[in-house]
């Protein structure tokens, strides 16, 4: 192992900074239209993002307790291993390589470059861009290798120290902050309509599950309204469907944990950094939906002055290199033919910067791991630069193998549900410690505590059993991808005793 040391370099604004840049990716530009589809209502959009921001809130308020109790590299998967067992820190950790982040990582390098296809058309996933194949298993895209080209230079500028990192995530995140802020304002001051606002708004909190369909004979895409949900248990499940889009929006503001052995006073800036990231993107969110509102209609009928952009909230789009395109539709809105354009660049912008906090952070849990014998030995070293080189490109290799594999938009879904189970334990863990380790400093201790770290437990318990109510392939699938870590465990801790 290096003699190398972690260097506490990074500041509050720079933690702040790494939260909200990691949080904001492509889904505030996307997901909005498949959440309406399955609600049906302005109101019921608007509180699906505000029940999404409170739980985050809720959880990063939370996880300021254990970031002060263990300020070190590792974040989450620390937790989990101290208040339960190095098992279940384990299967997180396999399952964070497996696919949370690195999965993660490959759908956003992927989306930076789908947008890039709107100036290189060649990067658009058409079948006449196809570079090579293998029947109808494999087709590789010119845009999945430049995905891989941006996952492998995002990882060799963080290898050469964790300022280089840093520069870049402060950097792109002030400049997706500040955009998707002036987007807000220019929509609001500009493009807003009091007729498509009050029509989309007479939906109020109706819930009705709708769905897109296609009317071949003018080849528009229309609206069925079709079905009204009969059952709590239903409805729970189509929330929770729904909330899918605006939960993936909004995780990975626990990546902060992961590098608390590289911030000044720890103690202290990763449970603040935590609470100031995820008040910002909260706030940034609900503003640009209520921008989206104000600007388009979410139906053909709600506003006669409109129609042209009554497609664009809440059904797919056939033109656009992405399935949604509601920020799209919105900055045309607002900036007519230049709209398309800014919004590709604020996408790509955007995607980089997140991907950059990726690639950072996420090194570090398999570090760490490898620290404990819990994964390959290699990992637990750190290069002259201070930094975990070698699970850097660990991680850049399988995330470019994901790129590869074409399944980047069903792991996004797998994601979403043991993202939630994990987060759930995690939360957990905060009760597990207060009985198990009553007398240990805890510099910060969570806010609201047992209210806040309780409701987060229910909206999230709520939210993950819907998901399994509804769409229970992905859910159970996302579920094996964690079981089959326990094999790997004892393999792993067997190896550990020959070693010893």
């Amino acid at each position: 192992m290096s003699g190398e040391k972690f260097k506490q370099s990074l500041s509050l604004f720079d933690g702040t900074m790494i939260v909200a840049g990691s949080m904001i990716g492509s889904g505030i530009f996307i997901v909005s239209a498949d959440m309406t589809r399955n609600v049906g209502s302005a109101g019921w959009l608007i509180a699906l993002w505000v029940i999404t921001g409170l739980m985050t809130v809720f959880a990063a308020v939370t996880y300021g307790e254990l970031s002060s109790m263990f300020p070190k590299a590792g974040g989450q998967y620390v937790y989990l291993k101290e208040a339960y067992n190095p098992f279940t820190g384990f299967l997180y950790g396999w399952s964070f390589f497996a696919v949370i982040q690195t999965g993660t990582i490959a759908a956003v390098g992927v989306a930076f470059s789908k947008f890039a296809g709107y100036f290189i058309p060649a990067l658009t996933m058409a079948d006449e861009n196809i570079i090579f194949r293998i029947g109808d298993w494999f087709k590789l895209y010119p845009a999945q290798l430049v995905s891989i080209a941006l996952i492998v230079f995002l990882t060799y500028v963080n290898t050469r120290g964790i300022k280089e990192g840093k520069f870049i995530q402060s950097v792109f995140t002030i400049a997706k902050l500040f955009s998707l802020f002036a987007l807000i304002i220019f929509g609001l001051l500009i493009a807003a309509k009091a007729d498509v606002w009050n029509a989309n708004w007479a939906t109020g909190f109706d819930f009705r599950f709708t769905e897109a369909v296609k009317d071949e004979s003018d080849s528009q895409i229309g609206w069925s309204l079709f079905k009204e949900p009969s059952s709590v248990f239903l409805m729970i499940g189509l929330i929770s469907s729904a909330m899918v889009g605006s939960v993936f929006s909004s995780v990975a503001w626990e990546n902060v944990t992961f590098i608390a052995g590289e911030i000044k006073n720890p103690k202290k800036n990763v449970g603040l950094s935590l609470f100031l990231g995820t008040l910002i993107v909260t706030t940034v969110y609900v503003l640009t939906n209520i921008m989206y509102i104000a600007v388009l209609p979410l139906f053909p009928q709600a506003s006669e002055g409109a129609a042209a952009f009554a497609t664009e909230v809440a059904s797919p789009s056939v033109a656009f290199p992405l399935q949604d395109r509601v920020a799209t539709a919105a900055a045309s809105n607002i900036f007519g033919a230049y709209g398309t354009a800014i919004i590709a660049v604020m996408i790509m912008v955007s995607t980089f910067g997140c991907n950059n906090g990726l690639v950072l952070t996420g090194a570090r849990v398999f570090y760490t791991m490898a620290q404990d014998k819990l994964f390959l030995p290699q990992a637990a070293s750190l290069n002259k630069n201070a930094v975990p080189q070698w699970a850097l490109w660990a991680q850049c290799v399988w995330a470019a193998l994901l790129c590869l594999s074409g399944k980047y938009g069903l792991l996004l879904d797998y994601v979403v549900f043991i993202t939630l189970v994990f987060y759930i334990l995690t939360i957990i863990g905060v009760f597990r410690l207060r009985k198990k380790r009553p007398d240990a400093e805890r510099p910060y201790k969570a806010f609201g505590y047992p209210v806040i770290p309780v409701i987060y437990i229910l909206m999230a318990g709520t939210m993950a059993l819907g998901l399994l109510f509804y769409k229970p392939a992905t859910s159970l699938f996302g579920l094996l991808i964690v079981l089959i870590g326990v094999p790997i465990y004892y393999i792993a801790m067997r190896s550990k005793k020959v070693a010893e």
